[in-house]
């Protein structure tokens, strides 16, 4: 019999951790918890071994193969970073919700139809700024990466982009994806799923798998899930 606890996991672990992430990040999003219910944590380590983390949206979770995505500008540190250590670890918390999803994994870019689909759908002010900013790269003043802003736009015909611009300005021509700029896919080998009890008695679980080789477009044949509970 699968009956949830007090807390909330069922008494025998789900096969698949991932079908409830996403059941408690579709949770979040019906309780409109802040403007960005999708935002997690996302953690890099250079070959100098330094960690760094920050926060980036989560615009994805595929419980059926595995893996989450987030976009970024791929010259960013965070983007060096697991172009020399491709592992990285993301969190997602929900205080009003007392709960918490932890993801490891493996890194791979995804494929360019993806990137392209993610950069479409973004506003084309946005469009132009992935083109404007050398994401993470020193800059003199911030009145020289608003002229980045309006060299870009002047560059592909948009409105102009920067203080002088109105946002009821509707664009007419399509900004390209640039090179640098796109998804990435964090395949997951380690998921824990954390709820808050009282006097500290949280209910922990961890889930882990082996990916196995990939191919060559970054897809695996993953392991099935083994799980345990953890003490808090």
């Amino acid at each position: 019999m699968n009956t949830p606890t007090d807390h909330g996991l069922p008494v025998r672990l789900p096969e698949n951790p991932l079908v409830l992430a996403s059941e408690w990040l579709a949770e979040a999003y019906r309780e409109k918890l802040r403007p960005n219910p999708n935002s997690m944590t996302l953690a890099t380590v250079g070959r100098d071994g330094r960690p760094s983390a920050r926060i980036v949206l989560l615009k994805d979770l595929i419980p059926s193969t595995g893996y989450a995505v987030f976009v970024t500008n791929y010259q960013s540190r965070k983007g060096l970073e697991f172009s020399e250590e491709p592992r990285a670890a993301a969190v997602l918390h929900w205080d009003k919700l007392q709960r918490q999803v932890r993801l490891e994994g493996r890194i791979h870019l995804s494929p360019a139809d993806e990137s392209d689909r993610y950069f479409a759908a973004r506003p084309w002010q946005s469009q132009v700024g992935a083109w404007a900013s050398e994401q993470s790269r020193p800059i003199a003043t911030r009145e020289a990466l608003v002229e980045r802003w309006r060299a870009a736009s002047r560059r592909f015909g948009t409105p102009p982009v920067g203080p002088e611009a109105n946002d009821a300005d509707r664009c007419t021509v399509t900004v390209p994806r640039p090179p640098h700029w796109g998804a990435v896919r964090l395949w997951i080998d380690s998921v824990e799923l954390w709820l808050e009890g009282d006097f500290r008695i949280h209910d922990r679980a961890r889930w882990t798998r082996e990916l196995g080789p990939s191919t060559p477009e970054g897809l695996y044949a993953p392991s099935p899930w083994q799980s345990q509970r953890l003490q808090p």
